[in-house]
């Protein structure tokens, strides 16, 4: 077996489990889930009738590249969300199963462990746990900028050394961020972009939570937008993964794109041909609707507005808590340690939430997210307000 499969960590549910496994909530309260980030508002019906009239589709093998009419109506929502000038659907886009499976394989065709110096992938930290298995089992060695409260999670660069900067060779970056929501400016971009032509690594924007935001007039800026107003003509060394399972509701889908610099996207073709990963055809024919609606994206931004406005005024004068720029997660400041609070709120609350520090790993002397729980919040409304009080309710005994 693969040796580097020896260095991969448990993952944080797994974690979770073990943490809470000698606990039992109180009886009298319903159990509440908010630790998983899977949307659990209704799939829209006509994602669903598409599918259905599409099932046929099962009888062919699909093609590792797509359907015209699915990357078409993917480059048609890239152009238009991101007031972008042109995407070339033949070459710059890639129908993938599901953000998580793409953003793994990446780093499997990215990374070069034959260059003479051991390879860096650099991730934020916290981080989404993909990112570094990915990292390690291409044969790299993950190296991770901080994100921190007094920096506003903003990924200081400056963290890492002009030595690990020169080893790099693929950087993940989320943005709007898992776990802390923020969006990244253009100016942020603009220095991440030159240490890229600099050291000539490549990035990977995880972009899966771009669509749910809370000023409809301000969408979060994406990487391919912040590349074309830059001047960057081809998406240089630059890659995003999207995403519809937040977006539209439809996680079990499985259902994503790659799309960027063409000469890094035919490579990646290359590998996804031996891969295996070719989008199941029904599949492909819902994904076309749904990227070509916007309707039931900017109903499912409703549900999270509602959603956020009570957890602000609910938790507002019992915990620092704030507005995240974008995504469904609350990372919010413990009155205790992480663990500790998290095992109070499922003990005495039924309230399941997200240990920080399982979503983070010790670097550059601390871990950067002890002290902070991830909150998901994707319950219904009414179950969610349920939670928050709950929460405020414990959190007023520390």
């Amino acid at each position: 077996m693969n040796s580097s499969l020896e260095n991969l960590q448990p993952y944080p549910f797994q974690k979770l489990a073990k943490l809470l496994e000698d606990l039992s909530p109180d009886a009298s309260l319903s159990p509440i889930g908010l630790h998983i980030g899977e949307p659990r508002h209704a799939t829209p019906e006509f994602i669903k009738r598409e599918l259905i009239n599409r099932i046929e589709g099962l009888a062919h093998y699909p093609t590792t590249l797509g359907t015209s009419w699915l990357r078409s109506s993917i480059a048609t929502w890239l152009a238009r969300r991101y007031h972008l000038s042109n995407v070339n659907p033949d070459t710059e886009v890639i129908p993938v199963n599901g953000s998580r499976e793409a953003l793994f394989a990446f780093a499997q065709a990215v990374v070069d462990t034959h260059v003479g110096v051991a390879p860096v992938v650099v991730c934020q930290n916290p981080f989404y746990q993909i990112y570094e298995g990915a990292a390690l089992l291409a044969g790299a060695t993950p190296h991770f900028l901080n994100l921190l409260p007094e920096n506003n999670f903003s990924p200081d660069c400056a963290q890492l050394s002009d030595a690990v900067w020169a080893r790099t060779q693929l950087a993940y970056i989320c943005s709007p961020n898992n776990p802390t929501g923020r969006v990244l400016s253009l100016e942020e971009w603009q220095h991440l972009f030159a240490l890229s032509d600099r050291y000539g690594f490549v990035i990977a924007a995880d972009e899966c939570y771009s669509e749910i935001y809370f000023d409809e007039d301000h969408p979060p800026l994406g990487a391919l937008e912040a590349a074309e107003k830059l001047g960057r003509s081809g998406f240089p060394r630059l890659v995003v993964f999207g995403s519809l399972s937040k977006r539209s509701n439809v996680p079990g889908m499985r259902s994503g794109f790659v799309a960027g610099d063409a000469t890094i996207l035919k490579k990646f073709l290359l590998y996804r041909t031996y891969h295996g990963s070719a989008m199941n055809p029904a599949v492909q024919a819902a994904s076309t609707v749904a990227w070509s609606d916007e309707q039931h994206v900017a109903e499912n931004r409703d549900l999270y507005r509602e959603k956020f406005a009570s957890a602000m005024k609910i938790l507002g004068d019992t915990l620092p808590v704030s507005m995240p720029d974008a995504g469904f997660y609350l990372w919010l400041k413990t009155p205790v340690s992480d663990v500790e609070f998290c095992r109070h709120l499922y003990h005495e609350g039924g309230v399941t939430v997200l240990p920080g520090s399982y979503l983070a790993r010790e670097a550059h002397g601390t871990n950067p997210g002890e002290n902070f729980v991830r909150v998901a919040l994707v319950a219904p409304v009414a179950e969610c307000v349920e939670a928050m009080e709950r929460i405020q309710q414990i959190s007023r005994k520390f």
